[in-house]
């Protein structure tokens, strides 16, 4: 059997995924600009499940998203919800391409909890990419040259919660499908989310429109996208793949923003997609292999 085959599926998955935040970046600080983080994300979430009835219907209607693990999809959006909402204040405080940058300590947790909790190994490979991209991260935000704001820190909490929902999501893919798994995180978020909202609650005007539908299918179908390549592969290939937001996120911080893009970020980023490059150049076949979906 080639095993490169369901590899090259998960690394077109990540890259549509990687796509899909980075336009939810964007469509999430022009919403916020005039919403609350809350309302954004209620919003985000009861949009984006009307959006993914189509799926919901192609696998046999809502009588087949019942699932058997309903405590842990729980668990793992309560994780997301927490860490989505931190990484939405942090986009309104710091700079696209620093919260980017911080926000990818995530992966590195989710290779070191795969190992733990999903009997991934760590080998010399992985540790390689996870290497490069530390490296590649460090040079990018340099710590210490520059004072933390309160956005650095809610940016790192985004990052732990996130690399909880990773670790999550790779445990559901292998008894639920990515659209059930996606139905889930929208129902348990719209639950979660309603009270809050209800009590920030402001009427978008009607140049914002537009911006919140874009948000919420960004947001959401990026979450299928991950889930579909969480299936056909470790979270220890799959996640660094991730990494490919710093140096697109920097660009989009440059072109839409006017964030400077200096040579640490260039050399960094540069360190980042070369450690990437590395890890799919060619992955140990013994340990990679589709997961069913």
């Amino acid at each position: 059997m080639d095993n490169s085959r369901p590899t090259a599926k998960a690394a077109a998955w990540m890259v549509a995924s990687v796509l899909l935040i980075l336009l939810m970046s964007v469509s999430g600080r022009i919403i916020t600009r005039e919403l609350d983080v809350f309302q954004a994300m209620e919003m985000r979430s009861v949009i984006a499940l009307f959006l993914l009835l189509p799926l919901v219907y192609r696998e046999g209607g809502i009588r087949a998203m019942q699932t058997r693990i309903l405590p842990r999809h729980i668990g793992r959006n309560v994780a997301h919800y927490v860490g989505q909402y931190a990484w939405l204040m942090g986009l309104t405080l710091i700079p696209l391409a620093q919260l980017i940058s911080i926000e990818f300590t995530a992966p590195i947790w989710a290779a070191f909890l795969a190992a733990i909790f999903l009997n991934e190994q760590l080998t010399w490979r992985k540790g390689v990419v996870i290497l490069f991209g530390l490296a590649g991260v460090a040079l990018i935000v340099r710590p210490g040259v520059a004072p933390l704001n309160p956005g650095h820190l809610i940016a790192l909490g985004a990052a732990v919660a996130f690399a909880i929902s990773f670790i999550s999501t790779k445990a559901l893919t292998r008894s639920d499908s990515a659209t059930k798994i996606i139905f889930w995180m929208l129902v348990i978020q719209s639950i979660i989310g309603i009270a809050p909202a209800l009590n920030v609650w402001l009427w978008p005007s009607a140049s914002t429109w537009p911006w919140i539908f874009l948000f919420a299918f960004a947001g959401s179908f990026a979450h299928f996208c991950m889930a579909k390549a969480l299936a056909l592969a470790e979270a220890t290939v799959v996640m660094p793949m991730d990494y490919l937001r710093v140096p697109l996120s920097a660009l989009i911080g440059y072109l839409l923003y006017a964030e400077a893009i200096n040579g640490f970020t260039a050399f960094g980023a540069g360190l980042i997609v070369v450690g990437n490059l590395f890890n799919l150049q060619r992955p140990n076949s013994k340990e990679i292999g589709p997961t069913p979906s």
